[in-house]
């Protein structure tokens, strides 16, 4: 099997690769992350996992690289990490009652072969009505300012849900697992 690199400085990324008992290393890649005129956002993350996953190429030739993207999507509209409390009471309001949808891009290339897979994975979470203390205490608990839509649905941000849909709860919080491994087994590797 060829090595694994995860390319990404990710955490949440990290945390979940582990969970499939593979030995991997991490790798930061170095990428202009804006969205292009007219790209849909599904094209962005499936565009951006790739080029995270690309980025590493020259620097880990043969390995299997990783890369991952993801955007929350509210009302057709593509909504970021908040960064601060303010911007995360802003986009609970806007989400409160409504679904924002969570797109996962995911890119696998065999840096040996040029060959790489590219898929988007959606989740979508129905948000619960949400007042604005309930926001605003949960904000003050959990502070989950690095995360798109202002929620850690792996911690108490789960209180915050009325219902999830999608192929794989792992893509909310970044990282596809379900389809990582369809990947994975289409180069060879053996999981478990």
């Amino acid at each position: 099997m060829l090595p694994l690199l995860l390319a990404s400085s990710s955490t949440y990324r990290r945390e979940l690769l582990a969970r499939l008992h593979l030995p991997f290393v991490c790798s930061s890649p170095d990428i202009d992350e804006s969205h292009r005129p007219g790209e849909t956002a599904i094209e962005l993350v499936k565009r951006l996992a790739e080029q995270k996953s690309r980025a590493l190429a020259d620097s880990h030739p043969a390995h299997l690289i990783i890369g991952s993207d993801q955007v929350a999507v509210l009302d057709e509209q593509i909504i970021g990490k908040p960064h601060t409390f303010e911007n995360a009471r802003t986009q609970l309001m806007a989400a409160s009652g409504a679904s924002v949808t969570f797109l996962t891009g995911l890119a696998l290339l065999n840096s040996e072969t040029g060959q790489c897979q590219v898929d988007c994975v959606p989740f979508t979470v129905h948000m619960r009505q949400l007042s604005v203390e309930r926001i605003e205490r949960y904000l003050k608990i959990e502070q989950p300012y690095d995360c798109a839509g202002s929620f850690k649905a792996e911690g108490l941000g789960v209180s915050l849900f009325q219902s999830t849909e999608g192929p794989d709860a792992t893509s909310l919080i970044g990282l596809p697992l379900i389809r990582l491994i369809d990947m994975l087994i289409a180069e060879g590797v053996q999981v478990p």
